[in-house]
């Protein structure tokens, strides 16, 4: 398969800002310097010069316009906690830079008035190759949590993933939803929590379950070390009792006494047969694990490195796609998360062969920039750029999206500017994933 990503510098480069990273700036503060020391656009405050005295913030136009507009709401730590990555965030950064070095081939007079920008996966139609990956908490970005999020997504058809750690029980989400949920689950020391969780996913309407496979335990995050991290006394994992839920609210530590590292691929089919849903394995980065993977009997295989916040180091998700559609071989579907920002992130997942993609941190921050709202102008935004670059490329439906829409990799001197270059900087935090 022919691979238009190029490893552009940067990802081994300097670490990025610490934790409780600078506020955005004040109205008249020169722009703060961001990782490795671009500078970060600051965002436009209400009042501020370039909208005169009084008037309303921007309308966000970008997923990183919601970003920013997170990062001026949220408490410092709580922005580390979303935004921030292991180790030296490496990987983090990796995942958005290689696909900002993707170049597309653009077709002249393609025809399309509207493309057919839906997918089939799992059985179910989705209008956009697009739906919300697994994020624990959403109440930590907006009181509404995880139920302002379903019933946005459902506006507009999409799924969401719910996490094992999500702060609202999975009957309260399934309420709110009108599109497809799948359940993200770790397994627990005790396989009965996992398990007795999966039954009422079930029970509840959920069609599928996200089996994570590469958190034995929780990676080392540097800014919630530093800042002594712990989810609020407020939320709680509405889904887990017992041992399950003890000592949750610092992350690293519990899933360290709490999740079973001895677990192996024999859970699929344990999984599948007490809940009689789709398996899918999310966290697969080569092609031995993908054949493992179908070996045990997954439905479907997520390309995923925790959003950069396991090992530092893993390849970018776009970097590790081809490899394993390659081993995959068309027995199950692909998807992948990490880093997607764009319509144009999105066709080049599906270039290289993913079926759809998965995002995660962009949800909350366009929930915590305007609740379900905000949740639902993002993925409009998402879903129509992806639809335009379809029709600039040439394509009208998604099933002739191929890697022949992909221009080689770029071999020149590199472009001025950050390593995302020239793609617009993203805010100085690096919030990939």
């Amino acid at each position: 398969m022919t691979s238009a990503v190029r490893h552009p510098a940067g990802p081994d480069g300097p670490a990025p800002a610490g934790p409780g990273s600078p506020a955005p700036a004040e109205p008249g503060d020169p722009a703060p310097a961001g990782p490795g020391g671009s500078v970060a656009p600051a965002p436009v405050a209400a009042g501020s010069a370039a909208g005169g005295a009084g008037a309303r913030a921007p309308e966000p136009l970008t997923l990183d316009d919601f970003a920013r507009l997170a990062h001026g709401k949220l408490p410092a730590a709580t922005w580390d906690f979303i935004a921030g990555g292991a180790g030296r965030e490496r990987t983090l950064a990796a995942n958005e830079a290689v696909f900002g070095a993707v170049r597309l081939r653009p077709r002249a007079l393609p025809g399309i008035e509207e493309p057919d920008t839906s997918v089939e996966v799992l059985g179910s139609r989705w209008p956009a190759p697009v739906g919300i990956a697994p994020v624990a908490y959403h109440g930590l970005a907006h009181p509404d949590g995880e139920p302002a999020t379903a019933a946005a997504a459902g506006a507009l058809g999409l799924p969401l993933v719910v996490s094992t750690f999500a702060g609202r029980s999975l009957e309260e989400v399934a309420r709110a939803a009108s599109a497809p949920l799948w359940l993200q689950l770790y397994c627990f020391r005790d396989h009965e929590t996992t398990l007795g969780l999966a039954r009422r996913a079930r029970d509840s309407g959920y069609q599928a379950l996200v089996l994570t496979v590469d958190t034995p335990f929780t990676g080392r995050r540097l800014r919630d070390l530093r800042n002594g991290f712990a989810v609020p006394d407020h939320i709680v994992p509405a889904n887990l009792t017992g041992t399950a839920a003890a000592g949750s609210a610092t992350p690293g530590a519990h899933s360290r006494l709490a999740f079973d590292r001895r677990l192996d691929w024999s859970f699929v089919g344990r999984l599948g047969a007490a809940s009689g849903l789709p398996v899918l394995a999310k966290g697969v980065l080569t092609a031995a694990d993908a054949e493992a993977a179908v070996a045990a009997g997954v439905a479907g295989i997520v390309v995923s490195n925790h959003g950069g916040r396991q090992l530092d180091g893993a390849p970018a998700t776009l970097e590790a796609l081809p490899e394993v559609v390659s081993a995959v071989r068309g027995r199950c579907p692909v998807l992948l998360d990490g880093g997607v920002r764009t319509g144009a992130d999105v066709l080049a997942a599906l270039a290289l062969g993913a079926r759809a993609v998965l995002v995660g941190r962009p949800a909350l921050y366009a929930l915590a920039a305007d609740g379900g709202a905000g949740v639902r102008r993002m993925l409009t935004l998402l879903t129509e750029d992806f639809a335009d670059t379809m029709v600039l490329t040439g394509h009208a439906a998604t099933g002739t999206i191929g890697p022949d829409t992909l221009a080689p990799p770029y071999s020149g001197p590199p472009h001025p500017g950050p390593p995302t270059a020239p793609r617009p900087a993203p805010h100085r935090d690096r919030s990939h994933g």
